[in-house]
């Protein structure tokens, strides 16, 4: 599992422009099952990322399809563990 952390490099207005094309990228990843929770930072400096696919090297291909990626729009930090404790509510991530 990872968590991606989304930095914005660009001035918002620049990020805003893309934000509909970034709402479908997520939406096509979550019906795939690949990310589980997302959204944007407070204060609104980038978004964060859960993301469960098998390896990194899955992961920074779905993330190259980011039109933030794309656009060069964030920075990518990129975070892998192993969850090993959860709520209940979380428990199927503990089980992957």
């Amino acid at each position: 599992m990872f968590i991606v952390s989304l930095t914005y490099i660009k001035p918002l207005d620049e990020v805003d422009r893309f934000i509909p094309e970034h709402i479908e990228f997520l939406n096509e990843q979550y019906r795939l099952g690949n990310f589980h929770l997302s959204g944007r930072k407070e204060p609104r400096t980038g978004g964060v990322i859960i993301a469960g696919v098998s390896n990194r090297s899955e992961l920074d291909q779905l993330l190259e399809q980011d039109p933030f990626y794309r656009e060069g729009l964030a920075s990518y930090e990129v975070t892998e563990f192993v969850p090993t404790k959860s709520s209940q509510g979380l428990k199927f991530l503990v089980e992957m």
